[in-house]
């Protein structure tokens, strides 16, 4: 009964983001699930590279294709093709973003727009499209949606208003989502992590890495691994009676 609450076989997913750190770590531990993979991402050679990757380790079927998230027309072509080529696909981990640290008086109005461009709209016009898309087809389905522990305090030392309030957006995206398509048995929650090991962060002054640690209560970064379970329970069945919400998974950072 536990491997069937938390089994994901007979299932595909897309997953947004999915070339390298949390999209890559999570795409793999969905297709471990036994999930189908569908990979959105804009770096083709990483993009490429992932897919070999996973299909090696996971043993499941693979798409990717090069998408921009904030281009309507492409997302929809893209979930098009993909639902032709391997079948309905009924989970989404909506995870692509950006990040720009910059005080906020500096940032530009172009530069401000872009973050909010992928970060907020992109996840809006992906769920939008795939929402759409199980509803015209009358599957059910769930989305999971990557927030941030950012959009619920504000960061320190670095300086990422765009950012924040991006994420912040998201979560609410989350909440209104989940109400609209609950009568059609699609199922729409929020992941929220705290600082995260990966690539990106890996290239961050030593020094602000030290202090994030310093001010996590559990005095260390997590792991993109630790987030995969958490999307996995709110992506199964294990979750489901539960839509709309929000889990952190940020090592306590923002109960203190």
């Amino acid at each position: 009964m536990r491997d069937e609450m938390f089994s994901l076989h007979g299932k595909t997913a897309l997953i947004t983001g999915g070339a390298r750190g949390i999209g890559k770590t999570v795409a793999e531990a969905l297709g471990h699930a036994g999930a189908d993979l569908v990979l959105f991402d804009l770096e083709k050679d990483s993009l490429e590279a992932a897919a070999g990757e996973l299909r090696e380790s996971t043993g499941r079927r693979v798409l990717a294709s090069v998408v921009n998230v904030t281009d309507h027309d492409a997302v929809r072509a893209a979930i098009d093709a993909a639902w032709e080529q391997l079948g309905p696909i009924q989970l989404l981990f909506n995870n692509a973003g950006i990040v720009m640290q910059k005080p906020a008086v500096e940032a530009s109005p172009e530069e401000w727009r872009h973050v909010i461009d992928v970060n907020l709209n992109g996840a809006f016009i992906v769920a939008q499209l795939f929402g759409k898309k199980l509803i015209d087809n009358e599957a059910s389905g769930s989305i999971v949606n990557t927030g941030s522990m950012s959009g619920t305090i504000v960061n320190y030392p670095q300086l990422q208003a765009s950012y924040n309030v991006s994420k912040a957006g998201v979560v609410h995206l989350t909440k209104s989502l989940a109400f609209e398509w609950a009568e059609h048995d699609i199922r729409v929650n929020c992941m929220s992590p705290g600082y995260i090991f990966t690539d990106l962060t890996s290239s961050v002054r030593k020094d602000w890495r030290n202090q994030w640690a310093e001010l996590t209560p559990m005095k260390r970064l997590g792991r993109p691994e630790e987030l995969a379970s958490t999307v996995i329970y709110l992506l199964a069945d294990s979750s489901s009676f539960t839509t709309g919400a929000e889990l952190t998974v940020d090592g306590g950072f923002t109960i203190v």
